[in-house]
């Protein structure tokens, strides 16, 4: 088991909604939770690291596009259960708006692909649920 899985207390989390020409930076997450669903970029907070700086890192490391971290967006709980209704996943993630400084995708090994996507492009996809409910919340896209 990972420390991600079944963990003791909450794990703080970050994500990164970028948007550049009407096109949103995604990523396909690799691992669980959310393997295989598009997402926006993010991922765990270092012990000692700055949540903004976090952020930052994170989309840097997964996309390759280094960003200034604009605004926080929202804060949101991501509980998963397993069969037998136990906690196998707790993450309380803070998302941000960031903005692209460079826009050249170079996806990390962490993640399957990462891609800047249009409204279109977005219906055909899987989105993970955190990812469709901020989208809809801040406008991006519709239910």
């Amino acid at each position: 088991m990972s420390s991600r899985e079944y963990p003791s207390r909450p794990l703080v989390g970050v994500g990164v909604l970028v948007v550049h020409e009407d096109k949103v930076l995604l990523i396909k997450r690799r691992i669980d939770p959310d393997k295989g669903l598009w997402t926006i970029p993010g991922g765990l907070v270092k012990l000692g690291e700055k949540i903004r700086d976090a952020a930052a890192r994170e989309v840097l490391e997964e996309t390759g596009v280094k960003v200034n971290i604009k605004r926080l967006i929202d804060v949101v709980d991501k509980i998963v259960l397993d069969d037998r209704g136990r906690i196998k996943y707790h993450f309380v993630i803070v998302d941000f708006e960031g903005e692209a400084i460079n826009h050249n995708l170079n996806a990390s090994p962490e993640v399957e692909e990462a891609k800047w996507m249009s409204k279109e492009e977005i219906k055909s996809i899987e989105l993970s649920e955190t990812t469709k409910d901020l989208l809809v919340r801040v406008g991006f896209t519709k239910r």
